[in-house]
């Protein structure tokens, strides 16, 4: 991390170079569009159409268009909701709204599986049915068994081969039919640095050839391609007064954004991971993140949460849109049943905190907003913007903002964890043959066990 910036000009001095690993994760190949999150609202308000607070603090903050010198009133009436920008990426967004997003995006593209593979009932048949579910469907929910009845299971659920069972007992998807999909979330500082470099394209036999400064190869913002020569590679502000070049001949082709999937993709197929907006990560911000890190997977900003429990017979506790309602966690590990007991009695307690977003920080939070703007909401975000110059196209620059604001020049991507094996496809290496036919009594004896 931070090697790819080869000059500081701002003197801030907070992404020193330094080796890290990342665990291999799926990143979106866009940012987030205004049909996404148009796509969104609607959802909200056809599932809750009596709660207007709701669909409000859902709703983007278009009025970040508005500048006192400018005329950008058309954009504040129809940036998000005009087809001309129905492809353009959603500004206005907070990191908490960008958070509420990925969220309701696991839940229903998981419940989109289960109602394909015919474990829920149809989106037809759950139209026509007069038994429909009071809640809509929640994965964490669904997985603790308490998203079931009339009008929810659907023919096609698993079949239930425990001992007892009766014939024919079916029985909902659970985590080990590998049948739903890990959540949505936004990606660490460190994954979207990795991804935005694109640095495997330079890469051969684990070596790294050469390095970028950009996420495309070359010292320059422009094409150096014979039919392409010339072109700028990304959506950015070439100089003072300068958003989109000349008349009959503009040189990024973006006075404000652009659509998300303008200009060539990275090595890894991503686009737009400099320039068109900044985006929104998960760390906390800190000048100083470069010290204090782990070298696998690093993150600052944990808040570590547990789902709190209705009863003692494990009934998740839920909130008004049946989601289920998060506590505190109560400690670092595994507590033993007698601490279990005591806790739910709260007769006894440990001593854990569980936020721990600015570790081992000496932070006054007093001095916020009188001798520092940093505090434990301090979001970063990186890569650029249709109104930044090309500096902040490297991937290695870092700003950070609140995570309750939002501006016209940042957006977001999403997210997802790889489970399993950090490599999918082995064939295009050499590698080990690897036999999977030995059974557990033949590896005893090859081990001596008798």
């Amino acid at each position: 991390m931070g090697g790819s910036l080869n000059e500081d000009i701002t003197y801030a001095h907070d992404n020193l170079k330094r080796r890290v690993t990342v665990a291999s994760f799926y990143m979106d190949e866009t940012e987030v569009s205004n049909a996404d999150w148009l796509e969104y609202l609607h959802w909200l308000n056809q599932n809750f159409p009596e709660d207007k607070e709701l669909y409000y603090n859902a709703l983007p903050d278009t009025l970040v268009w508005r500048q006192p010198l400018s005329y950008n009133e058309p954009y504040v009436d129809l940036y998000l909701r005009h087809p001309a920008y129905q492809d353009y990426p959603v500004v206005g967004v907070t990191w908490e709204q960008a958070n509420d997003y990925c969220i309701w995006r696991t839940d229903r593209v998981n419940e989109h599986i289960l109602r394909q593979k015919g474990a829920l009932v149809g989106y037809r048949e759950l139209a026509e049915s007069q038994a429909r579910p009071n809640e809509p469907f929640n994965t964490d929910i669904y997985l603790n068994g308490q998203y079931r009845g009339e009008g929810i299971d659907g023919e096609k659920m698993p079949k239930d081969n425990r001992p007892g069972a009766e014939d024919g007992a079916r029985r909902p998807v659970r985590m080990e039919d590998g049948v739903l999909k890990q959540p949505y979330r936004l990606p660490t500082e460190a994954e979207w640095e990795y991804a935005a470099l694109g640095l495997v394209g330079n890469t051969e036999y684990g070596n790294i050839e050469s390095g970028k400064v950009y996420p495309w190869n070359g010292l320059g913002v422009r094409s150096p391609k014979r039919r392409t020569q010339g072109l700028m590679m990304a959506n950015f502000k070439a100089t003072g007064g300068d958003n989109m070049g000349v008349a009959g001949y503009l040189n990024d082709g973006g006075d404000i954004t652009v659509s998300v999937t303008s200009y060539l993709p990275n090595d890894y197929g991503l686009y737009n991971m400099a320039g068109n907006v900044n985006e929104w990560v998960r760390d906390v911000y800190r000048q100083l993140s470069y010290e204090d890190f782990e070298d696998f997977n690093p993150f600052r900003g944990n808040v570590y949460m547990d789902k709190a429990y209705e009863d003692a017979d494990g009934t998740l506790a839920k909130d008004k849109y049946g989601r289920p309602i998060r506590v505190p966690a109560k400690a670092p590990r595994k507590q033993t049943w007698e601490e279990l007991q005591a806790s739910a009695a709260d007769s006894a307690s440990v001593a854990f905190n569980n936020d721990v977003r600015g570790y081992a920080d000496e932070a006054n939070s007093e001095l916020y907003g009188v001798t520092t703007l940093v505090n434990d909401k301090s979001r970063v975000y990186k890569g650029g913007s249709w109104n930044d110059r090309a500096y902040w196209l490297n991937p290695a620059t870092r700003r950070f903002m609140q995570q309750d604001e939002s501006n016209a020049m940042t957006g977001f991507r999403c997210a997802m964890t790889l489970v399993g094996s950090p490599e999918i496809n082995t064939k295009v290496k050499p590698s080990f043959p690897a036999n999977r036919k030995h059974s557990q009594q033949s590896d005893k004896k090859v081990l001596g066990i008798f």
